[in-house]
């Protein structure tokens, strides 16, 4: 026990009574302390710097940022109202092009018009000219002259008979005229006559060669009459003369036509060509 004992005073007393060794490890750890004092202020200061310069390049970074965004906001409207004025010349372009379509076939259509009246006109000049022609040859028909005792118009000189015949001997006084019975292809010749003739008179008309088919004397078909009402009858009236074949001009403002016998005693009317 007291052996115990001594060994717990010497292990006591080693602790209370402090040795050289022990002086000098603790200088050594107070001069660590320092050291590491001055390294842990000199990295603060470092990591204050660095802080500071992560603060400044962040607020930068932030202020890029910010002005990226405002960069993007107004580049999207800028590319919204890009697409807008896309559109709406898109659309502009399509209503051009309907436009000019329009306006290509309205121009075809009127090209067609031109050519048409082009046609046209060309058509009238060229039947103005035929008819200036036309004109100028009647005129110069109508500038000719009739031998004494015939009447003229425009183109035709006409002679009326004093004295009586027959249809046949009309005909044959007409010829040794230079002429022949009167031939009616107009209805301002029919009109000269009802002004010209006042009695009943031959005119070379008759349908001697097949009943009912009535020709002139210069083997033209009709083109023009005339026919008073119910006529031409053939005598089939009240009073039977016989075959009516040849035409005379009934006298008055009219001077209808009616078929008559070719043997009654009547004047005549020749025609034949006016001379220059």
């Amino acid at each position: 026990m007291e052996e115990i004992y001594n060994n717990a005073e010497d292990d006591k007393s080693h602790y209370l009574r402090p040795s050289t060794d022990q002086t000098g490890s603790r200088s050594s750890e107070r001069r660590l302390t320092v050291a590491d004092f001055l390294c842990l202020g000199l990295l603060s200061v470092f990591l204050v710097i660095g802080l500071i310069g992560l603060g400044v390049h962040l607020a930068s970074l932030t202020e890029e940022r910010d002005q990226l965004k405002t960069s993007l906001t107004e580049m999207t409207e800028e590319r919204n109202k890009l697409k807008t004025s896309l559109t709406e010349m898109t659309e502009e372009r399509n209503k051009l092009k309907t436009s000019l379509t329009e306006m290509t076939e309205e121009r075809n259509k009127l090209k067609t018009n031109l050519n048409e009246l082009t046609e046209e006109r060309d058509q009238l000049k060229t039947g103005l000219t035929e008819m200036t022609q036309e004109d100028n040859n009647l005129q110069s028909l109508c500038q000719t002259t009739c031998p004494d005792g015939w009447t003229k118009f425009c183109w035709s000189c006409y002679f009326l008979s004093t004295e009586r015949g027959s249809w046949t001997k009309g005909r044959e006084d007409c010829r040794t005229r230079g002429a022949d019975l009167v031939v009616i292809h107009s209805a301002e010749e029919q009109t000269f006559f009802s002004t010209f003739i006042n009695t009943r008179t031959w005119i070379g008309l008759n349908d001697r060669d097949n009943e009912g088919t009535w020709k002139w004397v210069d083997g033209t078909p009709l083109t023009v009459t005339n026919w008073a009402e119910t006529q031409p009858d053939n005598g089939d009236g009240y009073i039977k003369v016989g075959e009516e074949d040849c035409v005379q001009l009934l006298d008055g403002h009219s001077s209808e036509w009616n078929d008559v016998s070719c043997a009654a005693p009547l004047p005549w009317i020749c025609e034949k060509p006016a001379q220059p």
